[in-house]
């Protein structure tokens, strides 16, 4: 069975660091032999401190210690040459550059721990952001699923923008939503609303009862958080949850101030899912299940739902046009769900203007023929 070796931590050596490194041992090389010839005045092992400095900027403490060493023996050999190995000059520039090399490993040491401490929370961190907000699948149920998400923040896998997925009897029940903010400061109220969604809807709660849960839990993160002069209204969520039933050719959703919905039909036609009185933000709205009746839609096999955060629609262009979404998708209609994500991301990247400056996600769902009995 073929098996590889890593060399230890400190002795990677990539192509850029081969070239670095061939430099310094260029110079430590050329500091002996060029002393051979040059005249007795002119004396280049000051230059040997180059060689350590070079190998500490891109390589790791052994390199860096090894380098250092081979420096100080060029130095070595460079004074005996001239029998001046013991002279005043040769002795201070052997202190002075093992004063540098000392400094430079301890500067190597202090990197690779800082590199080493950086690396376990980067793990640590991805694992807890791929729970919180974990992939879709590719399907539940009857239906086909993809997804795409982007992070305001380069350096994090997930920030205000939520989505998540779950199966109930019967049905597949689907949130998508924007915490106000963006970035790694909404991650609380994302973890909030993910957590209670997944736990409450496999239940056979009705979807407005399961909206006042969701109502409920943001309030009451909002409220333990909050600091005595904290806004009521400076934490919310706008949201859709969705309920498609797997025997019946439609959706419920419920619009919490979100972005409508895009209904893609088979014949090509795009359809904005717009609902006649949307209710507030979650946690602004009554935790009373009453005002969150749902409005159903017609969602026949071979139809996409297409479901986005204002990441998407708010994109803009360099002449500060907003992002025609229905319009665009309309050429893309009759895609797999997994290529119509990829359709708009590429055509999104194209559009805007200036690097994106807000978390983006995006949900298509396609209703496939139901599968057979047994």
């Amino acid at each position: 069975m073929p098996f590889h070796v890593a060399p230890p931590e400190g002795w990677q050596v990539g192509p850029r660091i081969s070239a670095w490194l061939f430099a310094a041992l260029a110079i430590i090389v050329g500091v002996p032999v060029a002393d051979a010839f040059l005249p007795p005045g002119i004396h280049l092992a000051h230059l040997l401190a180059v060689a350590p400095a070079f190998t500490a900027a891109v390589a790791g403490t052994r390199l860096t210690a090894a380098v250092s060493v081979l420096a100080a023996l060029a130095l070595i050999a460079a004074g005996a040459e001239r029998d001046s190995l013991t002279t005043e000059s040769v002795l201070v520039e052997f202190g002075s550059l093992a004063a540098v090399s000392a400094l430079l490993v301890l500067f190597s040491v202090l990197r690779d721990r800082r590199k080493r401490e950086l690396a376990r929370v980067r793990r640590v961190s991805d694992a807890a952001q791929r729970v919180l907000l974990a992939p879709l699948p590719a399907r539940a149920g009857p239906l086909s699923i993809a997804s795409a998400y982007r992070a305001f923040d380069a350096d994090s896998t997930i920030g205000g923008d939520l989505y998540a997925v779950t199966r109930a009897a019967g049905s597949t029940r689907l949130v998508i939503g924007d915490v106000r903010g963006k970035g790694l400061a909404t991650i609380g109220s994302t973890a909030i609303m993910l957590g209670t969604f997944r736990a409450l809807a496999h239940r056979q709660l009705p979807l407005p009862e399961l909206v006042a849960q969701l109502e409920g839990a943001v309030r009451w993160d909002s409220t333990a958080e909050a600091g005595p002069e904290a806004d009521a209204g400076e934490s919310f969520v706008t949201a859709v949850i969705v309920d498609i039933p797997d025997d019946e050719p439609a959706v419920h959703l419920v619009s919490r101030g979100h972005p409508p919905p895009l209904l893609l039909r088979g014949d090509g036609s795009v359809t904005t899912l717009t609902v006649p009185e949307p209710a507030p933000p979650v946690g602004l709205g009554p935790v009373s299940a009453a005002p969150y009746a749902p409005t159903t839609f017609p969602f026949a096999q071979g139809d996409r739902l297409l479901l986005y955060t204002d990441g998407v629609s708010e994109t803009r262009d360099r002449d500060g046009a907003f992002y025609p979404l229905a319009e665009r998708v309309a050429a893309w209609a009759h895609q797999a769900p997994a290529d119509l994500v990829g359709s708009i991301t590429d055509d999104l990247a194209a559009y805007a203007a200036t690097p994106f400056n807000d978390d983006m996600a995006l949900v298509v769902i396609q209703r496939d023929k139901p599968p057979a009995a047994g």
